[in-house]
């Protein structure tokens, strides 16, 4: 069964920019955002925008969704678990799903709700989006790397690559997800975090100093992580995504700055509290992430 209708429980940056493109290369009424009921009377009337141009979406509240041929999860890591409750009516058996989300856990905590099977494992990179209020806008639209983790995933993964080509996705087809999904992590944990404790955007990053090599310092407690767990990324990984990081818009921000601007509560459960936790676990100290996690923590606690 080829995938007609896509179901997106999210509507932040990546949640809007993934719908708004299918929305314009396949149909309007193909793309549906499944919410509960208190976000339905936030979002009901509004007009979102990409880059300029208006969008209305097709709303449902999660009671009344059905069961939808793709779900893709686009929210905030601390809204994974209502995500979950919001997005049950969508599955049934033939439903695949896939997070957009950042780190390298959401897409087991999916499969462990709805089953392995028709889960395919993602990493939305090389994107510039930002969002504030209703308006996304974005240089760079990235790609979405895809794949799968286990052998039973690999119809799912084939469903989607010929549902991509159909509506112009740009997207990879990763034979070593994982290899990827760390790689993307280990970008995340250092520029995500970086950017949200020195209050700076990419090209703050990148320029030599303090905040250029914290970024690098927590990166590479990353490296040493995922070799320790088997995942075999190192310093030519690293120069990659410093190298993706470098065709971005400089002025543009990721997500937890974002988050900081507007005094949200950031996702630095999901990077440094992850490096930290697996850190323990496997003997190895994480200095740079301990000094990023707790410089967040106490920005935070003065919101």
């Amino acid at each position: 069964m080829s995938i007609q209708s896509t179901a997106i429980i999210g509507t932040g940056a990546l949640g809007l920019l993934y719908g708004t493109h299918i929305m314009d290369h396949k149909n309007p009424d193909s793309v549906t955002y499944v919410m509960d009921t208190t976000r339905i009377e936030k979002n009901k009337n509004k007009t979102f925008y990409k880059n300029g141009k208006p969008y209305h979406l097709s709303i449902c509240d999660s009671k009344d969704a059905v069961p939808a041929d793709l779900v893709i999860v686009a929210v905030k890591y601390n809204g994974l678990s209502s995500a979950l409750e919001t997005m049950e009516n969508c599955i049934d058996d033939h439903t695949v799903m896939m997070s957009v989300m950042n780190g390298i856990t959401s897409e087991d905590i999916i499969a462990q709700r709805y089953g392995e099977k028709n889960v395919i494992y993602t990493v939305a990179q090389g994107m510039d989006a930002m969002k504030f209020g209703d308006e996304l806008t974005f240089t760079k639209m990235g790609e979405l790397r895809i794949g799968a983790k286990e052998q039973c995933q690999r119809e799912a993964v084939k469903k989607v690559r010929t549902y991509f080509d159909e509506i112009q996705m740009p997207y990879t087809s990763d034979e070593d997800i994982m290899h990827r999904m760390w790689g993307k992590f280990m970008l995340n944990v250092g520029v995500n975090q970086t950017c949200m404790v020195y209050e700076t955007n990419y090209g703050g990053c990148l320029m030599a100093g303090e905040p250029n090599r914290t970024m690098i310092a927590a990166m590479r407690e990353v490296i040493a992580l995922a070799q320790a767990v088997g995942v075999e990324i190192g310093e030519k990984d690293l120069n990659e995504y410093m190298d993706i990081i470098g065709t971005l818009s400089q002025d543009s921000m990721p997500s937890m700055r974002q988050d900081g601007v507007a005094r949200r509560h950031s996702e630095v459960e999901m990077f440094a509290g992850t490096v930290i936790n697996m850190a323990k676990e496997q003997g190895i100290l994480v200095p740079a992430n301990q000094f990023l996690y707790d410089r967040v923590k106490e920005m935070e606690s003065l919101y």
